[in-house]
């Protein structure tokens, strides 16, 4: 089986006097490591010797915190057979190299481990560290390694390798295997002894497995998880002592030392590790017993010194001790929660999960029946012991099973009398005991908000409310300490706030408002940032209401001047409740989002969908957008399209009117009467439009239905001349020519006519000097188009934001028209757009302009450019 391989390091290119390569011989949690020297020369190089010739398997690497090398190389050495084993005569075949991090994102305070998988033999390891990573910590560009582990397999013959019993055991863990506990995360943070001990139970598991002694395995797997979390914790117990003794102050060490001694003596006689260790040999063979009656405690280990012996008093009193309870009653076998005993447990645990029984709570504490009680509550069962270790220390046992009785009587008076003690602590105590009595009694309210019990749960309110307003004011503890408190609690709160019983629920929601004002919460924030961090959409519709409930009052009590709300987290936290499936949480999300909306204005939108047509498609979402024009002061969307459908029909009715009026100039010139004559005919709108043919020749009509701008109204001029020709005129740029007929003033406009241009997206021929407003209003792409504030001019919403932010477009002029083309600002006027996008000096965006330059010299197709008589082009000013 692959297992550690112990090693010493034999050889070092350097090293620091304060951390010297031998404390990579040994793991733990007081490891220091290596460090090299200060401005060493690198790539530094280090050899490992191992304890005998060993095929490699896995190679792990613990970096110092921010003495980091930047890489690693690996050689494997191996001593040729006719050779002795000695580093001169080493052979090193190079394996690879790992690269390590710079650690800059954990701002230098976590260390990197590195495991790498081999396949390789021999008798030494070296190592190859190069130049370190650069960082303001590493004054002295130096580099570090913590531990060094290497696991794998011995190369020698099986029959020496593993006796009898370990090779049985190698039949339950595979040959490729690594065993947990082989790993060198396991090692450094477990004390050494603890370390021993797990190792020992293990192999007895193992050992238990082969011989079937299935319930002693079990035990020991139990025995084994609780362990390493007694290792850890003596483990830091050990690092304290060690920095109490840098720091000189012994009486602290000395302090560390007792308990860790009292700690470790009291788990061990708690788990019963002699037993488990079978010292007084093995009980493979001995029959089976159900209910056997507790030995002796044999004398501990000499590889643990710290135990006293047992005297022959404490093992009469071990002889005379009451048998266990049943821990091998099969699931079935298990008697009803409701038949059982109550006072007893005959499954070794407490059930907190029951249902409390409807007169439970109405029951007197002298009790009937129904409640069990006798003179005091019953004993704790080992797994509420070893929670509550540390609580007992403080409050005693007495007090402490009252607490995890039963009956809710004692449950209250327990939390009562922890109040009362607190109350008559002495003013003079250190402030490290008074915030370990903090801790434990928030132990007990964190176990009392839970409780289903009414009265329990109001006492653990009182105890924490006397915690945070009185306690930690007198005893001056520290802001960590309350919000050690506040972050234990708040979350269990925040669950009792959706309790079904109303009376936890508001308790619940009253006492975290009360909470948020206490003197030495406020100012932390604690409370409302708790609140709004993101519940799941698939919450319970009862907790997500009362909890969107609670941040509205919170909200409309704090505001957001310095109380933890600001627009980020208000807004991520309704927007995820607007995903909720209750409408209910979703109204009340509405509400905060509109009351934020008022205080802040134009951020809020930001965290929300585009307002565009398709967002307001969705209902929730329209009735926002419209709350927020309500609040803005402009119309709706609803009020918006009824006056652009007002304003469309007008522009409608205008422009048949128009096209009325040059149709009766056409019909006159073509009959050669002054418009007198012909004036009482043509007056009223029913002849406007007289027959199809003359209405095809409307070119605005027929060209541009949508984009071309009409002309805004017919000359009063009664040239007669000027009417004849009337047909041959473009309305826009005023050119005359004989092949401006019908379909020649359709090409003229398509093609050549310096007034219009073809929008890109719709295809139509609009005006330029309207060119955006097509695009925002008409255009079929309009969704895809915002107008510029600051330039006028439309831009596609892709473009819009850079746009915005880059503030380099031409500003447009109240007094003056602005050119789409060029973004140039001109006078206005109908004869100025005209030079401006027809002259000569005129828009050098304008690409139609040249074409129509140079067609003017010919004078074969009409007399220059000119307006129409009686004839404007609408849009153009």
């Amino acid at each position: 089986m692959r297992q550690k391989i112990p090693f010493h390091v034999v050889h070092v290119s350097g090293q620091d006097d304060n951390y010297k390569a031998v404390q990579l011989n040994t793991h733990s949690p007081t490891t220091r490591g290596w460090q090299s020297m200060r401005f060493c020369l690198f790539p530094q190089d280090m050899v490992l010797h191992l304890e005998k010739r060993s095929q490699l398997k896995k190679i792990q690497i613990l970096s110092h915190q921010h003495l980091i090398a930047t890489k690693i190389e690996f050689f494997v050495g191996d001593i040729p057979e006719d050779l002795p084993v000695s580093l001169q005569n080493a052979r090193y075949t190079r394996l690879g190299y790992i690269s390590l991090s710079d650690n800059d994102k954990t701002s230098y305070k976590a260390r990197e481990l590195k495991s790498v998988t081999v396949d390789a033999v021999g008798c030494f390891l070296k190592l190859v560290i190069h130049k370190n990573h650069v960082n303001r910590l590493n004054v002295y560009n130096q580099v570090g390694l913590v531990a060094v582990n290497v696991i794998g397999t011995f190369v020698q013959d099986i029959n020496d390798m593993y006796d009898d019993t370990s090779y049985k055991t190698d039949q339950i863990i595979k040959p490729d295997q690594i065993s947990p506990l082989d790993d060198l995360a396991f090692d450094m943070y477990q004390d050494p002894e603890v370390a021993q001990i797990i190792r020992k139970l293990e192999k007895k598991k193992q050992e238990a497995v082969l011989e079937e002694r299935y319930d002693f395995a079990k035990k020991l797997k139990q025995a084994i998880t609780d362990l390493c979390k007694v290792g850890e914790r003596l483990g830091k117990y050990e690092i304290e002592k060690r920095q109490a003794i840098e720091h000189e102050d012994y009486d602290k060490a000395k302090l560390k030392k007792v308990q860790m001694d009292e700690y470790r003596l009291q788990v061990y006689k708690q788990l019963e590790i002699h037993d488990l260790l079978e010292t007084s040999g093995s009980r493979a063979n001995r029959p089976a017993n159900v209910d056997p009656v507790r030995q002796a405690t044999p004398p501990r280990l000499e590889s643990l010194p710290v135990a006293p012996p047992i005297s022959d008093n404490e093992k009469d009193q071990s002889n005379e001790s009451p048998p266990p309870p049943d821990t091998s009653r099969s699931y079935d076998n298990r008697p009803l929660p409701a038949m059982k005993n109550k006072n007893q447990n005959p499954l070794g645990e407490e059930t907190e999960d029951q249902d409390v029984p409807q007169d439970e709570e109405q029951a007197p504490p002298g009790g009937s029946g129904n409640t069990g009680i006798t003179d005091g509550p019953e004993e704790m069962n080992e797994k509420d012991m070893r929670e509550a270790s540390a609580i007992i220390e403080i409050f005693g046992s007495s007090l402490v099973s009252k607490a995890y009785s039963k009956n809710w009587s004692f449950r209250e008076d327990a939390l009562l009398s922890i109040v009362n003690e607190m109350k008559e602590v002495e003013r003079a105590t250190p402030k490290d005991d008074a915030r370990a009595m903090m801790k434990a009694a928030v132990f007990l309210v964190h176990k009392g908000i839970k409780d289903k019990v009414v009265s329990v749960f109001k006492a653990a309110l009182e105890l924490l409310k006397y915690v945070l307003q009185d306690f930690v004011p007198t005893y001056k503890l520290t802001k960590g300490d309350v919000t050690f408190a506040v972050e234990k609690t708040l979350p269990e709160l925040l669950i009792k706030i959706g309790d079904t019983a109303t009376r936890n629920r508001d308790e619940a929601r009253n006492f975290i408002l009360e909470m948020t004002h206490f003197t030495d919460v406020q100012p932390l924030h604690i409370v409302p940032l708790e609140c709004v961090k993101p519940f799941k959409v698939n919450l319970a519709p009862r907790l997500a209401l009362c909890r969107m409930e609670l941040i509205e009052k919170m909200y409309q009590d704090l505001g957001l001047d310095n109380s933890g709300f600001i627009t980020e987290n208000v807004m991520t936290f309704c927007t995820e409740a607007l995903k909720h499936h209750s409408g209910s949480v979703r109204e009340v999300a509405e509400r905060i989002i509109i009351s934020l909306y008022k205080a802040v204005g134009e951020p809020v939108k930001s965290y929300l969908p585009p307002d565009d047509d398709k967002t307001r498609k969705n209902t929730l979402y329209r009735q926002l957008f419209e709350a927020f024009d309500k609040i803005d002061g402009k119309p709706s969307k609803q009020e918006l399209k009824k006056q652009q459908a007002s304003e469309e029909s007008n522009k409608a009715a205008e422009i048949e009117a128009l096209q009325a009026q040059l149709q009766q100039l056409k019909d006159m010139g073509a009959s050669g009467k002054p418009p007198g004559d012909t004036a009482g005919k043509n007056t009223g709108k029913g002849n406007l439009k007289s027959n199809q043919k003359d209405k095809k020749k409307a070119p605005a009509k027929k060209v541009a239905p949508k984009g071309v701008k009409k002309p805004t109204k017919a000359s009063e001029e009664d040239d007669t001349s000027t009417l004849f020709n009337i047909d041959k005129t473009c309305i826009f740029c005023g050119e005359k020519d004989n092949a401006f007929t019908e379909e020649g003033l359709d090409i003229h406009y398509w093609k050549s006519c310096p007034m219009l241009k073809r929008c890109a997206n719709c295809k139509q021929v609009v005006e330029i000097a309207s060119l955006s407003d097509h695009l925002t209003t008409e255009c079929d792409s309009k969704a895809d188009f915002a107008k510029c504030p600051r330039c006028t001019e439309a831009l596609p919403k892709s473009e819009y934001d850079q746009h915005i932010k880059d503030k380099t477009c031409n500003p447009a002029e109240t007094s003056k028209s602005h050119c789409p083309l060029c973004h140039e600002n001109h006078t206005q006027g109908e004869e100025e757009w005209k030079t401006h996008l027809m002259g000569k000096t005129g828009c050098k965006h304008n690409p139609r302009r040249i074409a129509h330059l140079n067609k003017q010299p010919t004078g074969a197709k009409g007399k220059g450019v000119g307006k129409p008589v009686g004839v404007k082009a609408k849009g153009i000013r």
